[in-house]
């Protein structure tokens, strides 16, 4: 997944300028800048990318979450429905705005499952969030349509999944908001960083002035702007807007590394009987960001999991046993471990997830495996690779 492993003269060419002119805000000091605006730049490309009319840049894909909800209006004991299978940031985000994380199980695509998603709706349900985890997405029709349905936001957290498709449209395109992250250890990398899209340019406008302090940003004498609203600060750089400028030009180059690579895995664990695929929703591409593969049973699971890393096959998760992406090692979550005290309403919320249990999710994280497809691999490296695995999961399914 990662572009930083791919850095190139393209890179430091983007950097390098900005170095050279010695302005690393994005905002002001405009005749010093020698032209260089390397963060409207990258959200000029990103809109192209995206097929999106707006684009915020934000200082990491948390800051995006939390801007997007923040944007069209989501705050203090509104329930976001969310699902057991993301990363922490997806709740703290959440919480930030003193908003209520609700979370629901998946199904096989290892999203949000449209059913869970109606059964959790109350009257105080302010949006829907899908995660599209490890590169790929849920029923996007379907999950649309229960929003449009009972009048709900629908948000994207496409912070894993940037390049895939659903029906044609770019993931992260197709809610009313999409999120994404630049961080280190993304497809594209600004090293960190992130960035709200909408074609409502309502959500931009508030998202524009809520990530810089509440800035309406009209002229171009920054001391003289007013403040319609309270804001915080969510900016990138200009070094690192850099980066993710570079980047983001190179985005088809990784694609098709990853995807190539995928297929080579994909191809040979497919001919293992026992071993299944992720659904992925028809009309849908993935990112081809991680291949993610179903064993019969848990043991069998944490056998072969075992087995990838005594063998040196690395960057293979079992989420199950995972404490940053899966609800069942959540314990500061369920309870409610803050340094500041938590909103009484918010502390309700939660309650249920202490003994709340998650058994359709657990059937499907429990028998995942997911892998990480590098981009720095030869495809020598990665045929060598598919053989060792394939031979690891026969020896678990053997035995």
């Amino acid at each position: 997944m990662p572009g930083f492993e791919l850095f190139g003269d393209l890179e430091r060419k983007e950097v390098n300028d900005v170095l050279d002119n010695g302005v690393l805000m994005r905002y002001g000091f405009d005749g010093m800048r020698k032209g260089h605006w390397k963060a409207k730049a990258l959200e000029t490309e990103l809109k192209h990318t995206f097929k999106i009319n707006h684009v915020q840049l934000v200082s990491s894909g948390t800051a995006a979450v939390s801007v997007a909800l923040a944007s069209a209006g989501v705050g203090a004991g509104d329930e976001v429905i969310m699902p057991t299978f993301t990363f922490v940031a997806s709740f703290e985000a959440i919480m930030m705005l003193g908003a209520i994380p609700v979370l629901v199980d998946i199904d096989d695509t290892l999203t949000l499952d449209p059913k869970a998603v109606e059964e959790a709706i109350t009257e105080k349900t302010k949006a829907v969030m899908i995660v599209q985890m490890c590169g790929s997405m849920g029923d996007m029709n379907a999950l649309r349509n229960i929003c449009t349905k009972h009048n709900l936001l629908f948000v994207e957290d496409a912070c894993q999944a940037i390049g895939g498709t659903y029906e044609g449209k770019p993931l992260g395109s197709i809610a009313d908001l999409g999120c994404f992250s630049f961080d280190f250890v993304k497809t594209i990398t600004c090293g960190e960083g992130g960035a709200v899209i909408t074609n409502k340019a309502e959500y931009y406008k508030n998202a524009d002035h809520y990530s810089d302090h509440g800035h309406d940003h009209v002229g171009q004498d920054r001391g003289a702007e007013t403040h319609p609203f309270l804001g915080y600060n969510f900016r990138l750089s200009e070094l690192h807007a850099a980066v993710g400028l570079a980047q983001v030009k190179r985005l088809p180059e990784f694609l098709a590394i990853q995807k190539r690579n995928y297929t080579i895995l994909r191809d040979a664990l497919s001919q293992v009987p026992g071993v299944t695929f992720r659904r992925v929703p028809d009309g849908g591409e993935e990112s081809y960001a991680f291949l993610n593969f179903f064993l019969p049973d848990l043991e069998t699971a944490r056998e072969v999991s075992t087995a990838f890393k005594n063998n040196g096959i690395d960057a293979c998760f079992h989420y199950y046993d995972n404490n940053w992406h899966y609800i069942r090692k959540w314990d500061h979550l369920k309870n409610v471990k803050s340094l500041y005290p938590i909103s009484k309403e918010v502390k309700q919320g939660l309650e249920t997830l202490q003994n709340k249990k998650f058994e359709q999710s657990d059937h499907f994280i429990a028998r995942n495996i997911s892998c990480l497809i590098k981009l720095s691999w030869s495809e020598e490296e990665v045929s060598e690779r598919a053989t060792n695995m394939v031979s690891c999961v026969q020896k678990a399914l053997n035995n």
